[in-house]
């Protein structure tokens, strides 16, 4: 089933998925970083935030769930450009949202089309890449997280300074739609699948959902983002109130993070496919463990002793999503790979979207208003990392040699 392009091709497939995600991310992550503001402006709590980004993720869950029962029936390029401009419309919706209510329909809507949009993407990736560059595949597109990082939030949180918050969401949609130009120029038709004999729409989740190596790939997945999402969201909220930040200043975290991963997502997809994905995932749960236990405590740092914690918590985080996700990809049957992979963006937002909804239940404010108890939130996602550490050695991989270099 998969698809024989030229390297040139290939590159432009991966810059191409890559750019479509810088925009997906941005508009998930932009949230985070204004939480602060959405607090105020809309006098909510920690947890009718929580709500707020856990909402993005239980549409994009819900969404994956539906879109299984007929991702695999259209060509991938027509659905991923029909996702796209319906994600970007969305995002507009965002902006010109009023209050919260409106914003909150807004934002599922975004996560209904970026969810399965991503899944997408991830399943184009393992269709056309052989496993053996997957890795290396995974890295060039996961930059997309640090390009977001390093340039789309401290440049969306410019904006909303300037413009107000609605304008980041206007910047994205607009960028989507040129986007979406290039992806309708520079993608191959992506129909390879459909030449194979179909099945009906619930036979396909059945036979995905009976073969017990799915089943691990989603559970290892869901542990892979409840684990970061339980600190993740609360990040700002935690720095500025506890950690002295200013609103000024949170770009930086995001500078910083970005600029870092930008230079280790690609050598750690290299790194992944020469070592062992297994092994440099690893390596990397573990490295992304420590900061995760260490910001909770980081209150004292000072602005610099934060952002050195909060760049390695982005090195870590991102550099065990490289060979992370190359694992899933590689855990799904080929011949179902696409309802696999949006059934697992399903079982990764509602991850996702728990893990949001139960620390902001976690975390508290004190008589000063300073946050409680984000320690708790910490020791939530280093148990979910120690699990999915004890989980990755038991998956099949299709498509890896008979002996595995993990």
């Amino acid at each position: 089933m998969s698809t024989s392009l030229s390297p040139k091709r290939e590159l432009w497939l991966l810059v191409t998925l890559a750019g479509i995600q810088f925009t997906h991310i941005v508009d998930f992550m932009v949230m985070m970083p204004l939480g602060p503001q959405f607090t105020q402006l809309f006098n909510i709590s920690d947890a009718s935030f929580g709500l707020l980004v856990s909402a993005y993720t239980f549409a994009a869950g819900a969404s994956g769930l539906l879109a299984s029962l007929y991702v695999d029936r259209f060509g991938r390029k027509n659905l991923l450009l029909v996702l796209y401009l319906l994600f970007a419309l969305a995002t507009l919706a965002c902006g010109l949202a009023p209050n919260y209510d409106s914003l909150m329909l807004a934002r599922i809507a975004a996560g209904t089309f970026g969810g399965v949009m991503s899944a997408l993407s991830q399943t184009i990736i393992a269709d056309v890449i052989p496993f053996e560059r997957r890795g290396r595949a995974m890295g060039i597109v996961m930059s997309s997280f640090s390009l977001a990082s390093v340039a789309g939030v401290p440049l969306s949180l410019f904006l909303a300074a300037h413009f107000g918050w609605h304008a980041p969401f206007f910047a994205i949609a607009g960028v989507s739609a040129v986007l979406a130009l290039g992806a309708w120029v520079t993608l191959p038709p992506l129909t390879g699948h459909l030449q194979q004999k179909r099945r009906s729409p619930l036979g396909g989740i059945v036979q995905v959902l009976r073969d017990n190596n799915h089943l691990k790939a989603f559970l290892f997945s869901a542990l892979l983002m409840f684990s970061g999402f339980t600190v993740i969201p609360y990040i700002t909220i935690f720095i500025t109130v506890n950690g002295g930040f200013t609103v000024q200043q949170v770009p930086y975290l995001y500078l910083c993070g970005g600029a870092a991963t930008l230079v280790t997502a690609r050598y750690i997809g290299r790194l992944s496919d020469s070592v062992g994905k297994v092994r440099v995932f690893s390596y990397m749960a573990m490295a992304a463990a420590v900061p995760m236990l260490v910001l909770s405590q980081s209150a004292g740092f000072g602005v610099w002793g934060i952002l050195l914690v909060t760049t390695a918590l982005f090195i870590g985080m991102n550099g065990r999503m490289v060979p992370g996700m190359a694992l899933v990809a590689s855990a799904a049957n080929p011949q179902l790979r696409g309802t696999f992979m949006a059934l697992n963006s399903s079982v990764q937002s509602a991850a996702m979207g728990a893990a949001a909804f139960v620390g902001g239940l976690i975390i508290s404010r004190d008589a000063q208003g300073l946050v409680q108890n984000y320690g708790g939130n910490a020791l939530l996602g280093v148990l979910a990392t120690a699990l999915s550490l004890m989980l990755v050695r038991k998956l099949h991989l299709h498509g890896a040699p008979t002996i595995n270099p993990r």
